[in-house]
């Protein structure tokens, strides 16, 4: 099942989407058979109307697992890209024909291998895809509105604190979270060091339409290392 932009948007307003990814060198990243369908199985459980997650098996098993809108991203480092989520269009094409109910990708404005602006690769997008529902993942203000301008159905804040030039905070940015939600007539989706459900509360009470949590809940590596760095630092 795929959904419509409307139906996604009644099914997480004011809610939490459960990130469900695991990198290659991460614990539970297995090469014969992905079993993020299993952390997603339990996201659901929880209650999460939807799920972000990486990689067209991922996609392609969450959506079996869940028949839960999917929001599809592929993680991919290519020579002279300094974005790394969803950064081409071969990414683009392979998300969806996996039938993601939103792609997201880097919309910062940083370099990108083939030499086109974001603003140029959006639009080269949305020209072969006129019905795609797209997800900006920003890290600036500026870069959440340039991406709302050309036209993208979501800003996610995703980003903040991952470039070199945006805020470095152990936090949620709620200032941008709050300045774009302001700002814009689209939905701003909150993400990014969100370690607590109090922060998760803060992001919507900032102005988030709904918030992306992933690590601190679908990581374990990084949950018991923060378990440790405390213990340890104490």
């Amino acid at each position: 099942m795929k959904y419509t932009k409307e139906e996604i948007l009644q099914q997480i307003k004011g809610n939490i989407i459960i990130s469900c990814q695991a990198l290659p060198e991460e614990p539970l990243y297995v090469e014969e058979k992905s079993i993020m369908y299993l952390m997603a199985r339990a996201a659901k459980l929880a209650g999460t109307p939807c799920i972000r997650t990486n990689s067209v098996r991922d996609v392609i098993a969450i959506k079996e697992e869940t028949n839960l809108p999917v929001i599809g991203i592929i993680k991919i480092e290519y020579d002279s890209y300094d974005s790394y989520i969803t950064p081409t269009m071969k990414e683009i094409d392979e998300l969806v024909a996996a039938h993601s109910d939103i792609i997201a990708l880097d919309c910062t404005m940083r370099q990108r291998g083939d030499g086109t602006t974001i603003n140029q690769f959006l639009k080269e997008i949305k020209e072969k895809y006129p019905d795609i529902v797209l997800m900006a993942d920003i890290s600036t203000y500026e870069e959440g509105i340039n991406a709302w301008k050309c036209g993208v159905d979501f800003v996610g804040t995703t980003l903040s604190g991952y470039t070199d030039y945006s805020p470095k905070i152990d936090g949620p940015d709620l200032e941008l979270v709050h300045k774009l939600s302001q700002e814009i007539d689209i939905p701003v989706i909150g993400e990014g060091k969100i370690h607590t459900p109090e922060q998760a509360k803060q992001m919507l009470d900032a102005g988030a339409y709904a918030v992306v949590v992933g690590s601190a809940i679908t990581r374990p590596l990084v949950i018991a290392q923060r378990f440790m760095k405390v213990i340890e630092e104490a």
